[in-house]
């Protein structure tokens, strides 16, 4: 049975429907969840996936039998059930959502009582066996079931997490945001209602078929339409979010994607500007900026493994201020260390305020100095060859090598890491230079060679 739970990933539960994830299975998690975190009462939300209802009604029935009374949040991001979690004391929180996978796909985000993160190294395996064992009749009490919103309650306290409600300066921005057809847009008006400057919504109708594309604006092919709306409406900024909005992705003013390693250092050094001293959690894919961006403003740079509950569980062991991926996740410790694509996008609002300039411009030098790939995903018959192959060719000049998260090594003037993906079928690429493009694109093709 437990070779057949194969949507238990390293961070969440993630799989294709109803092959691999169906309603069936999400009751008996519901029970499973139930029995293994005795939780009392969980919030449960979903995103805008055409089978996100059904397998939410599914998992609050298993969790119900389980004796677990749920509060129903109903369509909303990710971030809004971390926030109902934490905020109003209750027992865990699911999130049915596959995030920017592709539409066939769902999956679940799961947390404890202060929305502590439940991953595998932190009892998901131990969920997962349990599914396996099956067998449970459940409690003798059916939990109850009731629907809630707390938008109103999340949208003050990202507001009042950048001072807007104090009057902090927040320059009067004209903004793109591609919405992708997912859920974000109900929860950016209620927290753009009655601050300066206009946000220009595209995409913003909830379509679980995603007819514009699956929303994931790390894919190129998804960005010319938020590159496009930032020209056509000359706007100062452009922001595009995956499905589950945990993640914002940015647009400079003249309509360039901005890689988010970039925007880790940046906004590590303005959160460091009123916390000198603090440390900052990166992820070990690309790392120099950050490094150097979070030392000159005073801080510590730590490094760590790579996945949404991994970064997580560092930062409130830590007590860590602020913590960054590469991929687009931003972890604020007074957003309960979980990751929030709102209070990213909110951040960068207040930082542009403070500095009077526009993000392109900010970003020039640091893009100049640490020229980047871009994250480049491959499928390969044997990862663990490929990168013993990549190891062994490298090892002779290599300055270090680290295993943090799969293979990185600095080779000096360059450095690249190659890791499996945590949740699909992978191995990704990413190589950084210290100020030399060419080298760098001569190094990524290198590399790219060998990952066959």
């Amino acid at each position: 049975m437990k070779d057949e739970l194969g949507c238990f990933k390293a961070y969440d539960i993630r799989g294709r429907v109803p092959g691999e994830l169906n309603p069936g299975l999400a009751r008996r998690i519901g029970l499973a969840f139930a029995e293994e975190f005795a939780p009392g009462t969980v919030c449960v939300g979903y995103d805008a996936r055409l089978s996100s209802p059904d397998l939410a009604l599914a998992l609050q029935d298993g969790l119900r039998l389980g004796g677990v009374d749920c509060v129903d949040v109903g369509l909303c991001g990710t971030e809004e059930v971390y926030h109902a979690t934490f905020s109003q004391g209750f027992g865990g929180g699911v999130m049915v959502t596959a995030s920017h996978n592709p539409a066939d796909w769902n999956g679940m985000k799961l947390v404890r009582e202060q929305a502590i993160p439940i991953s595998g190294d932190s009892g998901l395996l131990a969920l997962r066996d349990r599914v396996a064992r099956g067998g449970s009749s459940g409690a003798g009490r059916r939990g109850r079931r009731r629907e809630a919103s707390f938008r109103a309650e999340y949208a003050a306290l990202l507001r009042s997490l950048v001072g807007a409600d104090r009057g902090a300066t927040l320059r009067p921005l004209r903004m793109v945001a591609n919405i992708g057809n997912g859920c974000a847009w109900p929860a950016l008006r209620a927290i753009a209602a009655g601050l300066p400057g206009t946000v220009i919504p595209l995409y913003e109708r909830p379509d679980g078929t995603f007819p514009n594309g699956v929303p994931n604006p790390l894919l190129p092919e998804n960005r010319e339409a938020t590159s496009a709306a930032v020209r056509a409406h000359k706007a100062d900024l452009g922001l595009a979010f995956d499905g589950d909005f945990d993640r914002c992705f940015f647009f400079d003013e003249t309509g360039a994607f901005v890689e988010s390693y970039y925007l880790v250092g940046l906004l590590a050094a303005d959160l460091l500007s009123d916390h000198p001293g603090e440390r900052i959690l990166h992820d070990p894919r690309l790392v120099w900026n950050t490094r150097e961006m979070v030392e000159e403003a005073g801080g510590v740079a730590i490094e760590g493994k790579t996945g949404h509950a991994f970064m997580k569980e560092r930062m409130r062991a830590e007590n860590i201020l602020y913590g960054g991926e590469m991929s687009g996740h931003h972890y604020f410790r007074d957003f309960c260390w979980c990751d929030s694509g709102m209070l990213a996008w909110l951040t960068l609002w207040r930082l542009l305020g403070r500095n009077a300039k526009s993000l392109g411009v900010l970003l020039a030098e640091r893009i100049r100095r640490y020229p980047v790939s871009g994250e480049i995903n491959r499928s390969v018959a044997d990862v663990a060859a490929v990168l013993e192959r990549v190891e062994k060719r490298h090892a002779s000049g290599a300055l270090s090598a680290t295993y943090i998260d799969g293979l990185s090594m600095d080779m000096g003037d360059w450095r690249f890491n190659l890791r499996a993906s945590n949740t699909e079928p992978l191995l990704r690429l990413n190589v950084e230079s210290r100020g030399d493009p060419e080298l760098m694109a001569a190094k990524r093709d290198e590399l790219l060679a060998i990952m066959v």
